[in-house]
């Protein structure tokens, strides 16, 4: 009895596995051209049964390059394990462009007639089929920290910032069918003390608990505000540097997941399951023990969020390919994922996948300022994301 009240006491809310998806030809099989004059050279993967001289056909033909223009000079193939664990196929064509004939040239007079013969789509209210996931990420607060206008100008300007993110929803709605909102806390919510071995401790205004009362007052004001207006509301806490609990020595942590980041959250989440069915609807995520990251499925697309100390500035598609290396790891199965700590907006893609890191919300860092002469650019980010996609990202200050 005692044990198993001991492990319900200290149960954190961690997000259920995301299933291990299907394999999608937009994702996992590679389609790869390079032409220079008149060679070329086509890579194509997918799974064993694929047909590797009609999928580089076309490959040729998806470039506006008619296959009966080139001829195969030189063939490779080899085996290869697909994302899902199922057996593939690698093909590299190396082709040459048939001697002979002259070169088809549209003709200008046709091509400016479709200017003429135009005519626009009609706009309905709803331009998208399918639910839609309105995801609000934000992080960076570092209450406490004297810096710019303080703890009182980060808090009303997260406030704001909610507010105005809140508003912005009716607006989406207009194009997108939106039941679900997604929204992402990305850590160092809080100055704390550990950083700099300490050092920071001059230039903190607040006390630790104060600190982590203005968090947990934040996220519970984000999601009184979110909650009344959609179906589902999903809310993630990530752990970062700043927020780590205790550091030993100035170097060490206890586990991964120890931060005040994180445990304001579940506190959040704990006072949620005793307010009733009015918040019924929202769930809340953190790591698992011992983890940084946490992944949320939102309407088909496979949500990542990290802090960002785990990387150096510009290398996160370097960090990404890595965590995905490992086929257990729910980085494995990611779309898009979802960073702070650098403290300015970043949207970066690399193929079907998408990062996007977000501004700060405290408005300056007085060191960088020294340092670089950049003040701060606060805010939050708002995306529309559906199947892997995220047409739509949005800074609001």
């Amino acid at each position: 009895m005692t044990d198993t009240l001991l492990a319900d006491l200290l149960a954190t809310p961690t997000p259920p596995p995301v299933p291990a998806r299907q394999a999608d030809p937009d994702r996992d099989y590679t389609r790869q051209i390079e032409v220079s004059g008149d060679a070329a050279e086509v890579t194509v993967r997918g799974p064993a049964e694929m047909d590797p001289d009609s999928s580089a056909a076309d490959v040729l033909r998806a470039h506006r390059l008619d296959p009966a223009d080139w001829e195969v000079t030189g063939f490779r193939s080899s085996e290869w394990t697909m994302p899902n664990g199922e057996p593939g196929v690698s093909a590299r064509f190396s082709f040459g462009r048939r001697k002979g004939g002259t070169v088809e040239r549209p003709s200008v007079d046709e091509l400016l007639a479709v200017f003429d013969n135009y005519t626009p789509p009609t706009r309905t209210d709803v331009e998208s089929d399918g639910e839609w996931t309105y995801v609000i990420a934000l992080g960076d607060m570092q209450f406490g920290k004297a810096d710019g206008d303080g703890p009182e100008g980060t808090l009303r300007r997260a406030m704001d910032c909610i507010d105005k993110a809140a508003e912005l929803l009716s607006q989406y709605r207009y194009r997108f069918t939106i039941e679900h909102v997604h929204l992402a806390f990305l850590g160092d919510h809080v100055e704390g003390f550990v950083s700099q071995g300490g050092a920071n401790v001059w230039r903190t205004q607040l006390t630790l608990t104060e600190q982590i009362r203005l968090t947990r007052r934040l996220m519970a004001y984000a999601i009184m505000k979110l909650a009344p207006l959609v179906a589902r509301l999903t809310v993630v806490a990530v752990p970062g540097n700043h927020g780590e609990a205790v550091r030993p020595g100035g170097k060490g942590i206890t586990r991964y997941d120890d931060s005040h980041d994180t445990d304001a959250l579940i506190s959040v989440g704990e006072a949620l399951a005793l307010a009733g069915e009015d918040f019924e609807h929202v769930q809340v995520y953190v790591p698992d023990s011992d983890e940084l990251t946490v992944v949320v499925e939102c309407s088909g697309t496979v949500v990542a969020h990290a802090h960002g100390h785990q990387w150096r500035s510009g290398k996160h598609f370097e960090w990404w390919r890595g965590q995905a290396f490992d086929k257990t790891s729910a980085m494995h199965q990611a779309d898009v994922l979802l960073a702070g700590h650098l403290h300015h907006e970043h949207v970066d893609t690399d193929g079907p996948r998408t990062f996007i890191q977000v501004p700060a919300m405290e408005s300056e860092s007085t060191w960088w300022r020294h340092r670089t002469g950049t003040r701060g650019a606060p805010g939050l980010m708002v995306m529309v994301t559906q199947n892997g996609e995220v047409p739509v990202k949005e800074v609001i200050r």
